[in-house]
């Protein structure tokens, strides 16, 4: 038999139920994501409450993606072909038989003269938010529980799914033997679908549902590399990048605001295997956050480089995902657990593999697979990436 508590609640539930909202096809993605995690159902007796951990929800939730959409990695500035004047010879030279990494830096610059354009396809599926499934219901936003008892009686879950289909130009000229400057255009194409369900004792109840589809520019990416030592075809360079915020941060394309990263690059090769790292510190945008990148390179072939690569990144004010239980202010002995966020630092680490191959002339495919190894922040289980790249060889 329902408990005294619980059956304060079921009328609420029923009314709220019987007419489930539905999002206007017009609102930007931010205005459906709020519209998803805001207006919640659960009757807790303190709407106050409500708000303030549904309101710090969606803007934790809204940042992951940004950025994972603002700060997204290009291609490293110099393309798949490098070169330098040997002084011994008088002409123009490869600096290295390896075609690079993907999106780690490496202190060779491309060459006096030099160009390449390069254009990419990634395609990201998210599943889940700080190791919470997005899209099989378990995701809690509110629940009601028995003092007592496990199992809340009165839960509400949302279902976010959210895609991302990127295709990005890049160019890299070298302007002198050290120094390369490079831009990245993104063209996003972003998808939310999301539904909110409650559950009263086993009784399913539509609350809300809601889509968005955004297109258009992200954040241009412009870059400057310089080399300030070379041996052999390793050395140290500093770099700096600019992110333009041309994407509408209102569909969460764009961070709303510039943002500057100056970087550290060092690396090391030797006939066949080189291995290369890259500091930078990003400063404003979405959050200050301190990235790193690793990568080692194999040269398998005249036509084919092995690449693995490492990509991190500390955000200092993004947070996390978490549940706060309290008591129901005028039902006596009934919880309320509400899904909030902690303002703490967060942590992303990925993995990424793949290769590059020279198919003919200064042509360059590459293929390679990002895997995140860590749980914070919106993570795909698995995202592709497909780039062809041109060098314009003199």
């Amino acid at each position: 038999m329902v408990g005294h508590p619980a059956r304060a609640l079921f009328v609420a539930v029923l009314i709220t139920g019987a007419f489930p909202e539905r999002a206007l096809a017009e609102q930007s993605v931010r205005d459906v994501l709020s519209f998803l995690l805001i207006n919640r159902s659960v009757a807790t007796g303190d709407f106050v409450r409500d708000e303030e951990a549904a309101t710090t929800t969606r803007d934790t939730i809204s940042g992951f993606l940004l950025t994972e959409l603002a700060t997204l990695p290009v291609s490293s500035s110099a393309g798949g072909f490098t070169y330098r004047l040997d002084p011994a010879l008088g002409t123009v030279t490869r600096s290295s038989d390896s075609f690079g990494p993907f999106f780690t830096e490496r202190s060779l610059t491309a060459g006096r003269g030099q160009s390449s354009f390069s254009v990419s396809y990634r395609h990201a599926m998210f599943d889940t938010i700080d190791g919470r499934s997005l899209r099989d219901g378990t995701l809690v936003s509110t629940a009601s529980t028995l003092r007592g008892e496990f199992a809340p009686f009165d839960v509400e879950t949302v279902t976010l799914q959210m895609r991302t289909n990127t295709t990005t130009f890049s160019g890299n000229v070298g302007l002198t033997d050290r120094l390369d400057v490079s831009a990245a255009v993104p063209l996003i194409r972003l998808t939310l679908r999301g539904e909110r369900v409650d559950t009263y004792r086993g009784t399913t109840f539509v609350q809300a549902t809601g889509s968005a589809t955004a297109s258009g520019l992200g954040d241009i990416v412009v870059r400057a590399k310089y080399n300030l030592l070379r041996r052999a075809a390793g050395g140290v360079s500093i770099a700096g990048e600019t992110r333009l915020p041309v994407g509408r941060d209102e569909d969460l394309l764009g961070a709303g605001e510039i943002s500057l990263t100056p970087r550290v690059i060092a690396s090391h090769e030797s006939e066949r295997v080189a291995v290369h790292g890259d500091v930078g510190y990003r400063l404003s945008g979405i959050a200050d956050d301190l990235e790193y990148n690793a990568a080692v390179t194999l040269v398998g072939s005249a036509r084919v480089t092995l690449v693995g690569e490492m990509v991190g990144r500390r955000s200092a004010s993004l947070g996390r995902l978490t549940e706060v239980t309290q008591p129901h202010p005028s039902l006596p002995g009934v919880q309320t657990i509400r899904l909030t966020a902690l303002p703490e630092p967060t942590h992303r680490i990925v993995a990424i593999a793949g290769l590059k191959w020279n198919p003919a002339g200064s042509w360059i495919v590459s293929a390679n697979i990002l895997r995140p190894l860590t749980n914070s922040g919106l993570n795909a289980g698995w995202v592709p990436t497909l780039t062809f790249d041109y060098s314009f060889a003199r």
